[in-house]
């Protein structure tokens, strides 16, 4: 079995351990809401359904990320995973406005002087298992996703957490609605809002390099920079310009115009690109798709 064909099972099978936990949540949490009157509990069982849909996304597209190039992907498939990324962000934009909207609604209603539901303490108790459990799972997603260097499956460590963040303002709205009366039952709507933001912004803090790789955004400027050093260093090289970069999933794009000696043999110019290359791998990593062009080094008379 090759590095990237583990890469790719070790990856479905941390997310499918996630999938099993949210089905589990999903359900427990919506039984918890019908039986416990609880709104704010059900809406929080509809986010770990999302949570089941993004597992999905990430076995799916992984899988794809994980072929090797053909003559279709010459590039190979690597921005099938940074495609699920983006997905789950969206999904998770969709999830932060959904919740925003429904805990506005409950508000507004509140402010008119209508009275909202009190809700069971099987609602509360659901809600503590939700936290405790998902967090868990945050630790346990975004730990494999670090050591596999997989950004979807962070993403996905990222999706984890908010549904915590969910549950922590349901658990603080229907401990408020249950313990302080009637008049504080309008904590749990403005807790859900609160916790929308936070959603978005993790949203947003996941779809913005995802968006960036997809059009072909170049490489933080500090990596340019270690590229830049490592071809200078590299003996023969005399200059170089036209570097371009790019990421594709979890590989490297580096193409460069190199400059030698224009009197040396084709072979010793091919030799200093090839240097130039094996340092750029060993740093990179060995998937890393380089193009180095070699041309002639004039000294420019003034």
């Amino acid at each position: 079995m090759s590095l990237q064909e583990n890469r790719t099972l070790q990856i479905n099978k941390i997310t499918l351990i996630g999938s099993i936990i949210n089905l589990l949540l999903a359900a427990g949490k919506t039984f918890a809401g019908f039986a416990g009157k609880s709104s704010a509990m059900i809406a929080d069982g509809i986010h770990s359904l999302s949570d089941l849909v993004t597992d999905i996304i990430v076995i799916v597209f992984v899988s794809l990320s994980g072929k090797e190039r053909d003559r279709d992907h010459q590039y190979g498939h690597g921005k099938f995973e940074t495609f699920a990324t983006m997905l789950i962000s969206f999904v998770l934009i969709f999830v932060g406005i959904g919740i925003f909207w429904t805990g506005l609604q409950k508000v507004i209603h509140s402010i008119k002087g209508e009275v909202l539901e009190q809700p069971g303490m099987i609602a509360f108790y659901a809600a503590i298992v939700s936290i405790v459990m998902k967090e868990g799972l945050f630790w346990y997603t975004k730990i494999a996703g670090k050591s596999l260097n997989s950004q979807a499956l962070i993403a996905n460590a990222w999706h984890h957490r908010s549904d915590a963040f969910s549950s922590i303002g349901t658990a603080l709205g229907i401990s408020g609605a249950i313990f302080l009366g009637e008049k504080w039952r309008i904590l749990d709507p403005i807790a859900g809002i609160i916790v929308s933001f936070f959603i978005l912004k993790v949203s947003w803090n996941i779809a913005k390099p995802s968006i960036s790789e997809l059009l072909e955004g170049s490489l933080p400027l500090q990596i340019e920079e270690e590229i830049s050093k490592i071809i200078t260093d590299t003996k023969g090289v005399k200059d170089f310009h036209n570097l371009r970069t790019r990421k594709i999933g979890e590989t490297y794009g580096i193409d460069v115009h190199v400059k030698v000696d224009k009197d040396l043999s084709v072979e010793l110019s091919h030799q200093i690109a090839t240097e130039i290359e094996k340092s750029l791998r060993e740093k990179y990593g060995y998937q890393s798709h380089i193009g180095i062009h070699i041309e002639p080094y004039y000294i420019r008379k003034t």
